[in-house]
């Protein structure tokens, strides 16, 4: 049983949740890793070090999947966690019509309710833990819709809603809940996507997991509700001085 900080990520595998696993393990953390890529999980594990983490192959669409993980999490941590990082996620983009509905309620499954079944598995060690921390990966999309991200887009504007809601009913417990809104980042899943949205090419991918995960570290130890990373911070900005102009500057930067 470790005496360490612990915190469990999602998706962790790749992208985010790998750089953020790494970063964190780098600050003497202990890392639960889980992910249903279990080929990407383990080579994690052999660069972090058996002694500073736990992974297993789980699925955040399936409920037992996810309990069953926060038990091996919480075995090796004393029954504490003080973070729950929600960076499990999918994208399909390219215009609505051709993206099956298979697909789309693939996204609201993973994105979404897959985010929800993980809190409510995470909610009695989180509670038990002084200082806890819920952060979840929304997006920049998450300001205003993003025209061939529709699906993908609602989910994180959820994710947006969710945390507000979060932040204000868990205090009493005293979890603090945010949530991270970066524009596209260096992943596979958008630069390896069989299909691109415009604003991909309009916008470019200049955020790096790297900086994502500096930014969850900072969301793990300072109280602000939504952590925007990169150009995503100006663009949030804009929007809040002149709400007036979000349609058009969004309809610009995605191509129509």
């Amino acid at each position: 049983m470790t005496s360490k900080k612990g915190i469990f990520i999602t998706g962790a595998a790749s992208g985010i949740g790998r750089g953020t696993a790494l970063f964190f393990a780098k600050q003497g953390w202990f890392v639960g890793m889980f992910d249903i890529n279990d080929e990407g999980l383990l080579s994690l594990k052999a660069e972090i070090g058996d002694e500073n983490c736990c992974m297993q192959q789980m699925d955040v669409c399936n409920f037992e999947s996810i309990k069953n993980a926060v038990e091996t999490f919480t075995d090796m941590s004393g029954g504490q966690m003080d973070v729950l990082f929600n960076s499990a996620g999918i994208l399909r983009m390219g215009a609505y019509e051709t993206i099956s509905i298979d697909d789309q309620m693939l996204i609201v499954d993973v994105n979404l309710k897959g985010m929800l079944s993980c809190i409510n598995a995470a909610f009695e060690s989180l509670k038990n833990t002084k200082g806890a921390r819920i952060i979840s990966m929304s997006s920049a999309s998450a300001v205003y819709g993003i025209p061939e991200l529709a699906v993908y887009s609602s989910t994180k504007h959820a994710v947006r809603g969710l945390t507000e809601a979060l932040n204000i009913e868990f205090e009493k417990y005293d979890i603090y809940v945010s949530d991270i809104m970066p524009g596209y980042v260096n992943t596979p899943m958008v630069v390896d996507a069989d299909v691109k949205a415009k604003s991909v090419e309009k916008l470019g991918v200049n955020i790096t997991p790297d900086q994502v995960a500096e930014t969850v570290w900072k969301a793990a130890h300072q109280k602000k509700i939504h952590w925007g990373v990169g150009g995503s911070k100006l663009a949030s900005f804009l929007f809040l001085v002149m709400p007036f102009a979000k349609r058009a500057f969004i309809k610009s930067s995605a191509g129509f």
